[in-house]
């Protein structure tokens, strides 16, 4: 069985047990998103990871090729954010890669991403392989660039989310779609028969009873008048450690199950961050789609 992180990659995030503390607690600062973007006129797959640690902000851009080989990847460790704006060039295939960045006046909620007030530009040959943030006329005029005649496109979203009984983040399960708030409620402590609950704008669109005997399973909901695959792990919060986490997938295409199926989990362990190879299928009728992979802790 292959392991977990290599799926992932060097972004990978793999529950620490009970004697490692420092290490799980190092992995929930992390946000990341994937993009399907065009570079050199083909496909390619552009991972963006937003990190905090104790010197503060960090930023890391991979880009990779269908068959899941890097082509470049950039680090911006806490010092290169001193400024909180900058940019990197690196050579790939004898063609310069240009990175802009500016989160000099985002605002940031509880997690390590910037919430608004930012861009980050991904550029080559004068072209704009991806932006991200709500500035981005002020990105444009910065990088001096062309919009890309082909969108990058978000194809897959992985976030950690704390709480003691109530977890709640906001989703967008569909392009162009409104953004909703999502809830998972679950109370695993002095009840015999745990349930599991998840709302959207505060509306149950699933109930999990006899939650011990289906700690790990998946349904399908509407949301937006979209088929939205449920996928939960609850097995850490019934039966593992202090420092286990629950793990859901939200995935917008039912072909996810298979994809599920497919794979074994051990019970420390989360589920495979989707394959390279699989996102080739996203364009095509049935593909993969979307996915959202919320890691939920308790706090103590």
């Amino acid at each position: 069985m292959r392991d977990f992180p290599s799926c992932f990659g060097e972004n990978g995030v793999q529950v620490a047990d009970a004697s490692s503390s420092s290490v799980s607690k190092s992995s929930q600062n992390v946000f990341t998103c994937l993009y399907k973007c065009k570079l050199f006129g083909q496909s390619c797959l552009v991972t963006i990871t937003w990190g905090k640690n104790l010197m503060g902000q960090c930023l890391s851009v991979e880009i990779q090729d269908l068959l899941n080989r890097c082509l470049c990847k950039v680090d911006l460790k806490p010092s290169l954010f001193s400024k909180r704006k900058g940019s990197k060039c690196v050579e790939v295939k004898s063609c310069k890669i240009e990175m802009y960045w500016d989160i000099s006046s985002a605002s940031f909620g509880s997690g390590p991403e910037p919430l608004d007030g930012y861009y980050l530009a991904v550029v080559c040959k004068g072209e704009m392989v991806l932006l991200v943030g709500d500035l981005k006329k002020e990105a444009l005029k910065k990088t001096n660039a062309n919009p890309s005649l082909s969108n990058a496109k978000l194809i897959s979203k992985r976030e950690h989310i704390f709480g003691k009984r109530v977890f709640g983040t906001k989703a967008q399960f569909c392009d162009n779609g409104p953004v909703h708030g999502l809830t998972i409620e679950c109370d695993t402590v002095g009840d015999n028969d745990p349930s599991l609950v998840i709302r959207v704008d505060s509306k149950t669109v699933m109930q999990v009873k006899r939650l011990r005997w289906k700690f790990r399973g998946n349904q399908t909901v509407l949301i937006d008048g979209v088929p939205v695959e449920v996928f939960w792990d609850v097995y850490n919060w019934l039966f593992g450690n202090t420092f286990g986490n629950a793990v859901f997938m939200f995935q917008t295409c039912l072909s996810a199950e298979k994809l599920w199926a497919s794979q074994t989990f051990p019970d420390s362990s989360v589920p495979p961050w989707p394959l390279a190879q699989s996102f080739k299928e996203s364009s095509l009728p049935g593909g993969l789609g979307f996915s959202f992979i919320l890691y939920a802790w308790k706090n103590e």
